[in-house]
């Protein structure tokens, strides 16, 4: 039997992680779970700022974490579409890791803040995103973003 795998997402808004994740589902043959997603569906019309995001963010990461680790301690492997963009978020979502005792792997897509903004502008107009973020919201998130290091132990792959 094969071992399963956490696959993590690192990058900011627009840098490609929805897409990556999506493609890593098929090659893998792992369950994706999109925060997005489940965000858009449990809190609909809720989230207008990046608080009430944290907000409920929170609340779905309690019921995420038993259910990523009973998935991945059955063999199944998961893609995460859920930002690892900060010391502390990796730091949680590898304790999903290391609580199935399975190996993981952070997909970094370093994305300039040009690319990301024009990629986000063309999201935002074709409305097929659970979520628009405007150019200010852009920049005030993009403010917390950490580039993820090898300092932190974690299995870093770069796109």
């Amino acid at each position: 039997m094969t071992r399963s795998v956490l696959h993590l997402m690192c990058g900011k808004i627009a840098s490609g992680k929805s897409t990556l994740a999506t493609t890593l589902a098929e090659q893998h043959a792992a369950i994706l779970i999109s925060e997005d997603r489940w965000l858009a569906a449990l809190y609909p019309d809720e989230i207008h700022s990046v608080a009430d995001y944290v907000r409920c963010a929170r609340r779905i990461r309690q019921v995420l974490q038993p259910l990523v680790i009973k998935l991945l301690g059955s063999g199944v492997s998961v893609v995460l579409d859920v930002p690892a963009n900060t010391r502390a978020d990796r730091e949680w979502l590898r304790a999903l890791a290391d609580g199935a005792q399975v190996p993981h792997c952070l997909h970094y897509l370093a994305v300039d803040d040009d690319t990301c903004r024009a990629r986000l502008r063309a999201r935002n107009a074709t409305g097929d995103h659970d979520f628009a973020a405007t150019d200010a919201e852009f920049d005030l998130i993009t403010s917390h973003f950490q580039a993820p290091n090898e300092q932190e132990g974690l299995n870093i792959v770069a796109h």
